[in-house]
């Protein structure tokens, strides 16, 4: 494989200071190459981590570490993670159950929204591609988000500090005192990029034919309490916000192609500015076969992407339907999915039974591993490397090894280990996995025992991740998997358990007053949601272990306590909920003219970048990498209202990939060459047979899509939703044209 060029220092449409604001990049470093960029790693510190590297496995011929790339890895980053402290009460704080975001008044916005020339951003050079009135809608409801630094707790209860073999240990806290090992703690607030303050974002509910227009403002260089933040996040502070997967323009779109090469040509929106993103809320060529119902908007700024999500910055977009009250989050109407709906006097309505769950892994900080990453030499305040006592408790972040990024703390919504009291009826929940790269399978247990630390069991190393254990834990109820990221399944899918990778979405019904053998439940029983799908780092789940599980591989996640009885007037539907856009009849012999996208590693620069078809993503340059095997097919230039087939492959056997389409939902036409059409879905992906927006890549698989280009012109990116994948060149433009 070709040494990738990568890109000049300035690009000529770059601000004349981006290259001071961004220091040696990753694309600096491919164009330095291995000797170049060693070098210059050496004048920020040279770090001697090979033993330790080889002490874990990590430097060997099938390892992510080969011989070609030793000089670079030594020189340049270390691949030890924290262990993190062990949280000593679990299940004692209560999930966090957002209320939807109050609207606020158009008049709040100053300068004021619009269609006009330049009412896009504060840059003054994007217009808005369509406007409400543009389509018959009606005026937006109008919100503020503030992309502020912020504190975040994820648990109140106090912690243990151990080591990576479960041995009480040492720690510290930002004032240079060290505390012996066996001191309970308390841990300390992380800093946190956020969105108005929180994490997760505010919870949007929307609504078909009600146009949404968030103003996102960059104030994350506004530090009045003077919070040290770290050494992780775009180093500019810059922030971009993509609606995963809104039907949007361009230029609402959030993805940094776009961002790059128009509006304002930067990474991300730089602080002080800001970009009104206007979701129009209609389905795909206004067809009601195409509707959705649960987005959620995360960062999505330059090579730093998977940094600022783990840093805070996403939210979650459930949609509902009122058409003929079909989905509307009232359960006597239409479909009587479970849901309460509350309309609130600010213009916002709230859903009881109907609850959104983010799913997202943490690593805390130690205090003595060392910070020795290729993007530190960006954080010159960090003084890199080195270790950083005074960040203990708080999160902590590995840029640079691009397998991935899988922490040892589970939160939901924010919270670690959370509880939720259930009534005795049946709940809807929109699954998120919001994690940099963890992979989960979901299963709901009960267990006599209760939880049980892996640390009291026995377990080191990367057992420890999840922290705790329901060995003796059994299946208890099952799932009605009611919708994917697609929108509605045609029908119910009963789960024993399913799995969930990075940016799925999976909506289930769960029936919490009796359990799978029938026999009813009782006020105070308890049931675990447990994840059982063991992945010690990012390059997928443990081998050989997907579908015969490790036996004592049980991680609690969430605990439900069964309460009283209340009202249920919801139903699991028994007849289609949802007709599936068809796809033409003679989608074989369109085969031939099939696009073909290809991931790969890259070869010449060890752990620092991926290739499709043979290339780096090179956002000045889109045309090439647009272009197919060989350049023997036209580039990804679809025409407006046009439909296609792609072809996604992963051209590795050691890796899973989530591939990411903006903008459109697509169908799977075929896996590893065998049709899933009509109905005979992948043993492993079930959710074949529905509309999606993730390509779930198996090793060594290839999958054949097809998909629309409606409604709108201009430039989207696909990309791998592993995070740190795609701040590694995983990723691959094209364009909507007229």
């Amino acid at each position: 494989m070709p040494e990738s060029p990568g890109l000049p220092d300035q690009h000529p449409d770059e601000p004349e200071d981006r290259n001071a604001r961004r220091g040696l990049s990753r694309r600096i470093a491919l164009r330095l190459g291995a000797a170049g960029a060693a070098a210059a790693a050496v004048g920020v510190g040279r770090a001697k981590v090979m033993p330790r590297l080889r002490e874990r496995g990590l430097a060997n011929p099938d390892g992510m570490i080969d011989a070609a790339s030793i000089q670079l890895t030594d020189a340049t980053f270390t691949e030890v993670f924290p262990t993190s402290p062990l949280i000593l009460n679990p299940f004692t704080d209560l999930l966090l159950v957002q209320k939807a975001e109050a609207p606020i008044p158009v008049t709040d916005l100053d300068p004021p929204p619009g269609p006009g020339i330049g009412q896009q951003n504060s840059f003054g050079n994007e217009t808005h591609q369509l406007w409400t009135s543009d389509i018959g809608f009606p005026d937006p409801i109008f919100y503020r988000h503030k992309w502020e630094l912020a504190t975040h707790s994820f648990t109140s209860s106090q912690v243990l500090p151990i080591d990576d073999n479960g041995k009480p240990t040492q720690s510290f806290d930002a004032q240079g005192h060290t505390f012996p090992a066996g001191t309970v703690r308390t841990l300390p607030d992380s800093v946190i990029f956020s969105h108005n303050g929180q994490m997760p974002g505010p919870l949007i509910n929307a609504e078909y034919g009600k146009p949404v227009l968030v103003r996102f403002e960059n104030h994350l260089t506004e530090n009045p309490q003077n919070l040290d933040t770290q050494d992780f996040g775009a180093p500019d502070f810059s922030a971009l916000i993509h609606l995963h997967n809104g039907h949007t323009a361009p230029e609402s779109d959030g993805n940094p192609h776009y961002a790059m090469t128009a509006g304002p040509k930067h990474r991300g929106f730089p602080p002080g500015s800001y970009v009104d993103q206007l979701y129009l809320n209609f389905p795909a060529g206004f067809d009601d076969r195409e509707k959705v119902s649960f987005w959620w908007y995360h960062d999505h700024t330059m090579d730093h992407t998977a940094a600022n999500v783990y840093k805070g910055l996403f939210g979650m977009y459930p949609f509902y339907d009122p058409k003929d009250g079909r989905d509307d989050g009232d359960e006597t109407t239409g479909l009587r999915l479970p849901g309460v709906r509350t309309d609130r006097p600010d213009g916002a309505f709230d859903v009881d039974f109907d609850i959104p769950l983010a799913f997202f892994d943490v690593r805390l900080e130690d205090g003595v591993t060392l910070h020795n990453d290729f993007h530190d030499v960006e954080y010159p305040a960090a003084k890199n490397p080195r270790t950083h006592p005074e960040w203990w408790g708080k999160t902590f972040f590995r840029h640079f090894p691009d397998h991935g990024f899988v922490g040892d703390v589970f939160t939901v919504n924010g919270t670690a280990y959370p509880v939720l009291e259930v009534k005795r009826r049946k709940y809807r929940f929109r699954f998120l996995d919001a994690s940099i790269s963890r992979i989960y399978d979901f299963q709901l247990m009960t267990s006599t025992k209760g939880p049980k630390s892996a640390v009291s069991l026995g377990y080191g190393g990367d057992e420890l991740q999840g922290q705790y254990r329901i060995q003796d834990g059994q299946q208890c109820m099952q799932f009605h998997e009611i919708a994917t990221d697609g929108g509605l399944l045609p029908l119910p899918i009963v789960r024993d358990n399913f799995e969930l990778w990075p940016a799925k979405r999976r909506e289930v019904i769960i029936d919490f007053t009796k359990f799978m053998d029938g026999t009813p439940t009782t006020k105070g029983d308890e049931i675990y949601l447990t994840n059982v799908m063991k992945m010690k780092d990012g390059r997928m789940w443990d081998k050989s272990l997907r579908f015969s599980p490790d036996p004592n591989y049980k991680i609690p996640v969430l605990k439900f306590v069964i309460g009283d009885i209340a009202e249920d007037n919801s139903l699991i539907p028994t007849t289609p909920m949802r007709e599936i856009p068809p796809v033409p009849s003679n989608w074989q012999s369109m085969l031939n003219d099939r696009l073909i996208f290809e991931v790969q590693r890259g070869s010449a620069s060890g752990e620092i970048e991926w290739l499709i078809n043979g290339k780096p993503f090179d956002p000045f340059n889109v045309l090439n990498s647009m272009q197919n095997p060989a350049g023997q097919s036209p580039p990804a230039t679809p025409r407006k209202n046009s439909f296609g087939i792609w072809e996604i492959r992963n051209g590795g056997g050691g890796w899973v990939h989530p591939m990411h389409l903006h903008m459109e939902e697509h169908r799977t036409l075929m896996r590893n060459g065998k049709s899933i059409l009509p109905n005979s879905p992948d043993r492993a992906h079930p959710d074949d047979i529905s509309m999606e927006d993730l390509v779930a890549l198996d090793p060594s698989e290839s999958v054949v899509i097809y998909r629309g280009f409606r409604d709108f012109v201009g430039p989207y990116v696909v990309h791998c939703h592993n995070l740190m994948h795609e701040d590694h060149a995983m990723m691959f433009a094209w364009s909507i044209i007229s």
